[in-house]
């Protein structure tokens, strides 16, 4: 078995130009660097770590090549030379910007093509389950994917070890055996029904801080974190997808009450997965249903959300005198684990029509032992020609083509050399198929170089927008030889945005481009947040999901990306927000006032949260978020020896203060003239994605009256905000809204960023300097439809740069 170990570069092994490939600025673009650069950044000078040799401009290895491209782009976005001198005519910035492009275009033009790159740990997961039926964890078996630029598609990324590819054995054989039947007929399905009064939590806690009700229902009046809610009697035996319901109502109370439904196990380190928020009318028992994957011995926990029993102390006076609002909950049920299909699509994948039999027991009786686990044999009068078959089937799946006789031929020879050594056809069969899925036909997208063929652009389409293989429709379109038609492209495209699976695409796009996969890196300072818990995090990654999808369907323009009149929130968003009559845990459109500064990506818990460490907001950090994210400009990194600004969580300066004495630094001016203003825009929003006028602090500032469930707030408020700055270009603001309707009214070069982030997402390798009249192509064809969302990912599957390698 042999796995290829690919490494590459979108520059190539050698990047030395030969002589014939030597290109020169002519003399007037030479005049014009020494005229306007030589002070700062020639003959020694390097200002801001920048340095100009003429010698690198031949020299075409990416680094060199990044420089005259950041060279090339600041001349042209009039950022340098600095606003000290004097105007410098357009005509005369093109004697250097016109042959630098060319030479620059050619450049790249000759190293652009993608890296052979593999599939990172979220594709390989959702490929293996949806082929096998399985629903096996795989990404926490294998190494973490590297990324360029938060993306973690680009090929050249996406390295691999002989470690890597021994895990990629063990999880093949993982996700094989799961997909087999273990039995001649399906898991029953089974129902487990549980309730609080008669478990032994309700033995220890009734009375205490639950109460029970006369039609057996037990009220929670607080999320106390102890008792958990956890209900013992529902602990699952068999893994699976289970339908859970719980029944339940609002007791003492005119509104609904929201509940947390998740999952809990005594397994040491195990997680606690959330399956859902849900809410409890007044009035008779209602029964909530939700699905979700239960594993084994995990347990049915509900907690109640937003009740607070202000001065009264339960745990001292009990519950039974309490008149304030309570969850009631009657019943919990489990239904499952719900088969679709037995055996699984993995299983008749592999086996096809063979007859496998099971091996009856000596004794009929050792079926009923626990942990018993049946035999199988393969009756066949020619297995070899079936075996045969099924390794042609397999791999045709797993490569996502129509597979050769050669090719088929190497995995069968192996299955052969298995059963030389006395193993039964399963095992022989088996150990074929862990093969090809250790091929780097499988593990890699082989595409040919130049223009894709129908079954690549099938397997780049189906990879982008449902992160997975492809599925039956586009290969017979790809088989058919249709997605050569840009009519069918454009219907597939319809098709996948459509399905269910789309969700990842959602998810995948935004934990790349908006940086979403940091969400979680920091734990906000309960003393300084004490308002942050699950259900808004929950909510955070929700809301932006949800802006996404809508603006995928409705195809949104893209400056209502930034400034829209509408939020997607829930309950818990909308108190977060201060937004009223806003209830339910359902995220849903929401209709703004155009005072209201939320709605738009900028305003996005989520993204003020990952663009934050926990105890206070850094204006680089969110300043470099937004220049590089949505307006498309990647700042360089710092001068080395230059150390970064801290925040003072005591109070005592704001960041704003400490960033004024930085840029006085030469070698840190133009940057942060560039980076700063927009971290000032968003400096109004605090860590955990909170309006602010005045920072927190631990120490100097005045004290609040502020209770956050039930208890007193420890932080005090310090200096004011100033959200006021003046962009690059020379607009002016005051305040967060003013900077978003600016960054709006750029709408074209936000429809410019997606694209590129789209494009670097879906082909494996970021664009470059020779693709930027394609991007602009792309951009304008969407001109109107205000540049929507479909429509620029319509416009990226139908450019050259999508079709070809």
């Amino acid at each position: 078995m042999t796995c290829l170990i690919a490494v590459g570069s979108i520059f190539g092994v050698d990047s030395r130009a030969t002589e014939s490939d030597v290109l020169t600025l002519p003399d007037d673009a030479t005049t014009f660097l020494k005229s306007f650069c030589a002070d700062c950044h020639m003959e020694g000078a390097q200002e801001g770590g920048l340095a100009i040799d003429l010698d690198t401009l031949n020299d075409s290895n990416a680094a060199n090549h990044a420089i005259w491209v950041r060279i090339h782009d600041r001349i042209d976005r009039g950022e340098m030379p600095p606003a000290d001198y004097d105007t410098i005519p357009r005509r005369d910035r093109a004697a250097l910007l016109q042959p630098l492009g060319e030479i620059l275009r050619a450049q790249h033009r000759r190293n652009n093509g993608a890296t052979l790159r593999r599939l990172n740990r979220r594709e390989y997961q959702n490929t293996m389950n949806d082929m096998f039926g399985t629903h096996v964890n795989l990404m926490d078996r294998l190494p973490e994917d590297g990324q360029s630029h938060g993306f973690d598609t680009v090929g050249h990324a996406l390295g691999i070890s002989s470690v890597h590819l021994r895990q990629y054995i063990d999880a093949a054989d993982t996700v094989v055996d799961a997909a087999i039947a273990k039995s001649s007929t399906p898991t029953p399905t089974e129902t487990i029904n549980a309730n609080y009064a008669d478990s032994r939590e309700g033995d220890q806690f009734i009375g205490k801080v639950w109460k029970k009700l006369d039609d057996n229902a037990v009220v929670f009046f607080d999320d106390f974190g102890y008792p958990t809610g956890m209900l013992r009697g529902t602990s699952v035996k068999t893994p699976g997808r289970y339908r859970i319901e719980v029944t339940g109502y609002a007791h003492q109370s005119d509104q609904p009450i929201t509940a947390h439904i998740g999952g809990t196990s005594f397994q040491r380190g195990s997680e606690k997965p959330t399956y859902g928020y849900v809410s409890f009318p007044p009035g008779p028992p209602t029964t909530i249903q939700l699905e979700a994957w239960i594993d084994e011995r995990y347990m049915i926990q509900v907690t109640p959300w937003g009740l607070d029993t202000g001065q009264y102390n339960i745990r001292k006076s009990g519950p039974d005198d309490y008149e304030g609002p309570g969850l009631a909950i009657k019943n919990v049920s489990l239904v499952g684990p719900l088969v679709d299909e037995f055996p699984s699509r993995g299983h008749r994948l592999i086996f096809g029509k063979m007859d496998r039999r099971e091996i009856p027991p000596s004794n009929p009786k050792h079926r009923l032992r626990s942990g018993y686990r049946a035999s199988f044999e393969i009756v066949s009068d020619d297995p070899d020609q079936e075996v045969h078959e099924a390794v042609r089937r397999v791999a045709s799946q797993a490569f996502r083509r129509a597979v050769r006789d050669d090719e088929v031929a190497l995995y069968f020879d192996l299955y052969r050399s298995e059963r030389d050594r006395g193993a039964s056809i399963e095992q022989a069969l088996r150990t074929a198929v862990s093969g090809i899925l250790c091929s780097p036909d499988f593990l890699y997208f082989v595409e040919p170089g130049g223009k894709l063929n129908n079954h690549a652009v099938a397997t780049r389409l189906s990879y982008f927008l449902n992160r997975t293989a492809p599925d039956a429709s586009i290969r017979k379109a790809a088989d058919d030889g249709r997605l050569s038609d840009p009519d069918e492209r454009r219907r597939q495209v319809d098709r996948l945005l459509e399905s269910k699976r789309s969700d990842r695409f959602i998810q995948d796009f935004a934990d790349a481009w908006l940086n979403l996969r940091e969400i979680e890196f920091t734990n906000p300072d309960e003393r300084l947040f004490p308002e942050y818990d699950d259900y808004l995090l929950h909510s955070m990654k929700g809301e932006t999901h949800e802006f996404l999808r809508h603006a995928i369907r409705v195809d949104l323009p893209s400056g209502q990306l930034i400034d829209p009149d509408f939020a997607m929130l829930n309950e818990r968003l909308a108190k977060h927000y201060e937004i009223p009559d806003v209830g339910g845990p359902q995220i849903r459109l929401v209709h703004l006032n155009p005072s209201d500064v939320r709605g738009g990506l900028l305003a996005h818990a989520s993204i003020l949260k990952s663009s934050a460490n926990g105890t206070n907001t850094s204006p680089v950090v969110r300043g470099v978020w937004v220049t590089e994210r949505i307006l498309g400009q990647i700042p360089p990194p710092p001068p080395p020896g230059i150390p970064g600004v801290e925040p003072d969580i005591r109070g005592a300066a704001t960041l704003r203060e400490q960033l004024d004495k930085h840029r006085d630094l030469a070698s840190c001016q133009a940057c942060h003239q560039i980076i700063d203003p927009p971290g000032f825009a968003l400096e109004c929003f605090d860590p955990v994605g909170g309006w602010r006028t005045r920072y927190r602090s631990l120490g100097e500032g005045d004290r609040v009256n502020r209770k956050v469930d039930g208890r007193s707030v420890r932080y005090r408020l310090a200096q004011p905000v100033d959200a006021s700055g003046q962009t690059v270009q020379g607009d002016s603001f005051d305040s967060f809204v003013q900077f978003r309707e600016i960054v709006a009214a750029n709408d074209r070069r936000i429809a410019q960023t997606i694209v590129e982030k789209l494009l670097t997402f879906a082909i494996g390798r970021e664009p470059g300097f020779s693709d930027r009249e394609e991007i602009d192509r792309i951009v304008d064809s969407t001109r109107n439809s205000g540049y929507g969302f479909r429509s620029l990912i319509h416009s990226v599957v139908a450019s050259e740069l999508f079709r070809t390698k």
